[in-house]
C-alpha cells in the first residue's frame, strides 16, 4: 500500500516525540553535586545587600520540584506506553493488509475499502498522538508553574526576615546569567535550599496528616 511508509514514519515520529520528552524530564532530574556536606560557602550577606542564587541548583535539589517531576514522569511514561500500543496495533493492521495485497487475497474493491479504513485509522492516530503531545506539554508547563510559584512565594516570605535589597536568580554553567561572577558571600543558594526544603517537609507533613482518617480516642476506630 502506498501509504505504508507514511504510516510507519508517523508512528515512529509520535513515539520519538513522547519518549524524547520523557527523556528530557529524566535528564532534568539528575542532581548536580550537592553542597550539603557543609563545605559550601555560607551566605553572610547583610540586610540591604544585593544577593543571588543559582536557580539551576534550586530546580534540581528542591524536594518539591523532584516530587512533582516524579509524578509527571509517571504520567509521561503512561502516555508513551499508550501511544506505543496504538501505534503497534496500527502497524500490525498495515502489515496484515499489505501481506494480503501482495498475495492477491483481496479483490480490488475490498482492498480499496480496507485501504481507506487504514487511512482513517492513520488520521485518527495522528490526531491522538498530537493530543497526547499537547497533554505532555501542559503537564510540564503546569509543573514548572507550580514550582516557580512555590519558590517565589517562599522567597517573598524569606526576605521579610533577611531584608535584602534585591535577590537575583542566575542560571547557566559555562557563563551564568545575569550574574557571571560575584562575591561568594552574596550567594544564598545553600541557605535558600535548606530553608525551602525545611518548609516543604513541614507543609508535606501537614498535608499527609490531614489526609489520615480521624480515629476514635477510645477504641481507635475511624469516626464515621
Amino acid at each position: 500500500m502506498k501509504n505504508t511508509p507514511l504510516i510507519l514514519s508517523i508512528i515512529a515520529l509520535a513515539a520519538v516525540v513522547v519518549l524524547g520528552l520523557f527523556a528530557i524530564f529524566g535528564n532534568s532530574c539528575k542532581s548536580s553535586k550537592s553542597s550539603s556536606d557543609g563545605e559550601g560557602v555560607q551566605a553572610v550577606a547583610e540586610k540591604g545587600a544585593v544577593v543571588y542564587f543559582n536557580l539551576d541548583r534550586i530546580l534540581k535539589e528542591y524536594d518539591m520540584a523532584n516530587d512533582l517531576r516524579s509524578v509527571v514522569e509517571t504520567k509521561v511514561q503512561g502516555i508513551s506506553d499508550e501511544v506505543n500500543r496504538r501505534g503497534n496495533r496500527l502497524q500490525s493492521d498495515v502489515n496484515t493488509f499489505q501481506d494480503k495485497v501482495n498475495k492477491g487475497l483481496l479483490t480490488s474493491s475490498v482492498a480499496q475499502i480496507q485501504g481507506e479504513n487504514l487511512q482513517k485509522q492513520q488520521n485518527d492516530f495522528n490526531q491522538f498522538a498530537n493530543q497526547k503531545q499537547q497533554e505532555i506539554n501542559e503537564e510540564q508547563q503546569v509543573m514548572m508553574n507550580q514550582i516557580g510559584d512555590a519558590i517565589k512565594t517562599f522567597i517573598d516570605t524569606y526576605n521579610k526576615e533577611k531584608q535584602y535589597a534585591m535577590i537575583i536568580a542566575t542560571q547557566g554553567d559555562v557563563l551564568p546569567q545575569p550574574v557571571v561572577t560575584g562575591d561568594a558571600s552574596l550567594d544564598i543558594t545553600d541557605d535558600l535550599l535548606t530553608s525551602l526544603n525545611e518548609e516543604y517537609v513541614k507543609t508535606k507533613g501537614k498535608t499527609n496528616n490531614n489526609d489520615k482518617p480521624a480515629k476514635d480516642n477510645k477504641n481507635g476506630k475511624d469516626n464515621k
